[in-house]
């Protein structure tokens, strides 16, 4: 038992460096657009229009801000695999060069396991714009899941991680080896991979989580909210508490 507690504390240890890590990337982002801000003034002009333009849509009977809310789980989210109650769903907004993610991805594995059945999961694109490759691995499990290869290259991207991260050069033809490896049709696999299609729905998570509030990753929803588990025997507690309600 005391062991499980030293493995617990050096696991939650090793997760909040790398955290902190990532939230000193995002200040020094911060530090640079700060030089641009006189571009804000636009902005602001630009939101008072579309704020007009959202009025007379209301008035005529539209309500865009129902039609676009930001949504923990959306019917095309991607699913690692489904319960069929339909009772608990565990969400995660992810990075797949997040260094934190990578740390998490064994305890989100054996949960899987665990949970089989009685569980959904759902994996959500959450890009770190400080990580130059995250964008890129986002856009290339998405071509993947085009072909019905989510899972296994959503795999691979943490289980590779340490040859493609943390670097300055584009990964892209590493990615395209990976999708190779999996056996992927790699004409359709590189038209979906440019397509910006493809890039739009990466999109679409990043606004959802953007708008729930996550800031970084790993960030967990169970059944729509908020969790902050440091181990997997905060993860179960919290899960099994969903289960017995």
């Amino acid at each position: 038992m005391p062991q499980q507690q030293d493995r617990a504390e050096a696991r939650r240890a090793k997760v909040e460096a790398l955290r902190a890590k990532d939230k000193q990337r995002s200040a020094r982002r911060k530090n640079v657009t700060m030089s641009v801000a006189a571009i804000g003034v636009f902005a602001v002009v630009a939101a008072v229009w579309l704020a007009i333009s959202s009025l007379g849509s209301e008035q005529a009977g539209v309500n865009p801000a129902a039609a676009g809310a930001p949504q923990v789980v959306r019917e095309d989210s991607h699913r690692l695999q489904t319960a069929a109650d339909g009772k608990v769903t565990l969400v995660e907004f992810l990075d797949f060069e997040c260094e934190a993610c990578r740390a998490y991805f064994p305890v989100v594995e054996q949960l899987r396991k665990e949970y089989t059945g009685r569980v959904t999961f759902v994996a959500r694109y959450f890009p770190i714009g400080s990580h130059f490759n995250a964008e890129r691995a986002a856009r290339a499990v998405e071509a993947a899941a085009r072909q019905g290869k989510f899972e296994a290259m959503y795999q691979q991207m943490y289980e590779t991680q340490t040859q493609w991260g943390e670097k300055q050069q584009p990964a892209d033809a590493f990615f395209r080896k990976m999708a190779e490896g999996l056996g992927l049709d790699l004409a359709a696999w590189d038209k979906a991979y440019e397509d910006p299609a493809t890039l739009a729905r990466v999109k679409k998570d990043a606004a959802d989580g953007e708008a729930l509030g996550v800031q970084g990753t790993p960030t967990f929803f169970l059944n729509g909210r908020r969790i902050e588990p440091q181990s997997a025997d905060e993860f179960k507690a919290a899960i099994d508490a969903a289960l017995a309600q």
